[in-house]
């Protein structure tokens, strides 16, 4: 029999009354008790009866509730510590029973109760997998078998499955409501059940394999408006309520995000980020951070101690780039702020447009400035933007491959600290404005894909090479995209995202008038670079370079 006809014929016998020798069930046992007295109160009120057993028993009965305990239907109490309460033929059969006689017969040889819903949710698996001291058998203990095995029986059964405390407002609503969509509705929670059973299996395979298992559940979070080109379709989804994903921000204003503009405002929130951990670590003044992309990377940014001249900063970097890109704020942007991002140097019937704005708070007037005909700017919101720092950089990240194959990798997130004594100084300390530039360097050029060399003078970004298939045209194209940009580049300090395997990068940027460079060290050729910046007055900063790499992005 097709689904759609099963939903069918069981709801109508377990709520139209065409049953009258029974009430509908629901099986409760939650790990979680938030809410649940409430939510089994509302089910009695509606004419549920209860079944559970363990802690959620006492909890219902405490509260004056009467319920049935799983024992009572098998004959059998808890054995194995408690191991095996729920495991028992009646249960399952009565969530996984069809609607014909032949599996009416079944269950009742064994007293088996048709259960029409399920609510569960889990021992805190992952919770325990992060703790510092988790051991194989701690982890063990803390995973839930009986109650994942519910939520598949009850799924394949096609019942009224819940998860998620979340759901429980939702699941009352409906069956308040008559039950609307009751194929739709219900299938959703059935899926949403697979999917929460699949994570929790990865979560406990991923720790016993010592990491030879990998992978990731994933929700839906939004449709994209289009994929990376207009005739492809895409979506986000989220694996996690990590504060600063992307599936974390509110929109504002704007249509749906595309395919691109989200992956431009994870780029934003990586750089923005490392700039923000950089400057705390090294106790830097300036905390208001300005950052504008264009595929897939930055291409102006500005630091400062008022908002008004980081916004000035990053407009200046590049002006021209600026204009469709999407820009990120630490700070709130306002009314005024808005119209200066619209109208620093423009003309009156030329005003700057952006693809995207995010910030910590953006007011209405301010969403309102940034609007463009169709929607084509979208602005978000989230106030963990104001509070990034060392502790939310990135320690493991993923990357898809094609044909199935993805890669992973982790690690703790290296920082520069300008008063490192283990950097090797060419040619002594800096003064301040210099180390901060050459801290906002690095954290810019290390959150760029490779090969990069990133230009900085004063709080600014001038001029990035990026992607380049060689450490001197990544000079070049720096040098030659600040000098496009308007800037001069005497006294811009340099980051190298690597070493340098000869002196010729060294040489366009002195030519430049780069007197500062911070570079790993690595190469055989490293004595001839530092004779070369020794010679033309170029201080050139390094650490080695399995302590400092910043390739990225690859």
């Amino acid at each position: 029999m097709a689904v759609a006809k099963r939903i069918e014929r069981w709801m109508a016998s377990t709520f139209s009354g065409e049953d009258s020798m029974r009430k509908p069930t629901a099986l409760i046992s939650v790990f979680d008790k938030t809410g649940i007295v409430e939510f089994a109160r509302d089910l009695v009120d509606l004419g549920w009866d209860i079944i559970s057993s363990g802690g959620t028993a006492k909890a219902l009965r405490a509260a004056g509730l009467e319920v049935r305990d799983v024992a009572e239907l098998s004959g059998l109490a808890a054995i194995l510590d408690h191991r095996v309460v729920t495991l028992v033929p009646q249960v399952h059969a009565g969530l996984l029973a069809l609607d014909k006689p032949e599996h009416d017969a079944d269950r009742a040889k064994i007293n088996a109760p048709w259960i029409d819903m399920v609510c569960v949710n889990l021992y805190p698996l992952e919770a325990a997998i992060a703790k510092p001291d988790a051991t194989t058998a701690s982890v063990i203990e803390s995973t839930d078998i009986g109650g994942p095995t519910m939520l598949s029986s009850a799924a394949k059964g096609r019942r009224v499955v819940i998860c998620d405390p979340a759901d429980y407002g939702r699941v009352l609503a409906w069956l308040k409501e008559d039950r609307p969509n009751t194929e739709a509705f219900v299938t959703e929670l059935c899926a949403k059940a697979d999917g929460m059973v699949a994570g929790y299996r990865l979560a406990s395979a991923r720790f016993h394999s010592d990491g030879a298992i990998e992978g990731m559940i994933g929700t839906k979070a939004m449709d994209c408006k289009y994929g990376e080109a207009p005739y492809m379709t895409a979506a986000l989804f989220r694996t996690n309520d990590n504060p600063l994903a992307v599936h974390s921000m509110t929109s504002i204003t704007g249509t749906a995000p595309s395919y691109i503009n989200l992956t431009d405002l994870d780029r934003l929130r990586v750089t923005v980020n490392k700039i923000a951990a950089t400057l705390a670590i090294n106790g830097f003044p300036e905390r208001f951070i300005a950052s504008v992309v264009k595929h897939g990377n930055v291409c102006g940014v500005g630091i400062a101690t008022t908002p008004g001249e980081a916004i000035t900063k990053m407009i200046d970097s590049d002006i021209q780039s600026v204009h469709g890109g999407v820009a990120m704020c630490n700070f709130l942007v306002g009314e005024s702020e808005a119209e200066f991002i619209r109208n620093y140097k423009t003309s009156s019937d030329n005003k700057r447009m952006l693809d995207g704005l995010a910030a910590p708070g953006v007011t209405e007037a301010a969403g309102q400035v940034m609007e463009r005909k169709r929607g084509k700017c979208r602005v978000f919101e989230n106030p963990a933007l104001a509070r990034m720092g060392f502790e939310s950089l990135d320690r493991v990240s993923y990357r898809a491959l094609s044909k199935g194959n993805f890669l992973r990798q982790e690690g703790e997130p290296f920082v520069l600290e300008v008063n490192d004594p283990r950097i090797n100084r060419l040619l002594g300390d800096l003064d301040l404005q210099q180390k901060v530039d050459i801290a906002l360097a690095f954290a810019i050029g290390s959150t760029a894909d490779s090969n990069t060399i990133t230009l900085v003078r004063d709080g600014m970004l001038l001029g990035q090479g990026v992607r380049q298939t060689s450490r001197v045209r990544a000079a070049m194209v720096a040098v030659m995209n600040a000098q496009l940009s308007g800037h001069n580049t005497h006294g811009a300090l340099a980051y190298s995202d690597s070493f340098f395997p000869f002196q010729d990068g060294p040489e366009v940027l002195a030519r430049a008038g780069v007197k500062v460079i911070f570079a790993s060290s690595g190469s055989i050729n490293d004595e001839s670079v530092r004779d070369f910046c020794r010679s033309n007055g170029v201080n050139l900063w390094t650490l080695p370079d399995k302590v400092c790499r910043g390739f990225f992005g690859h």
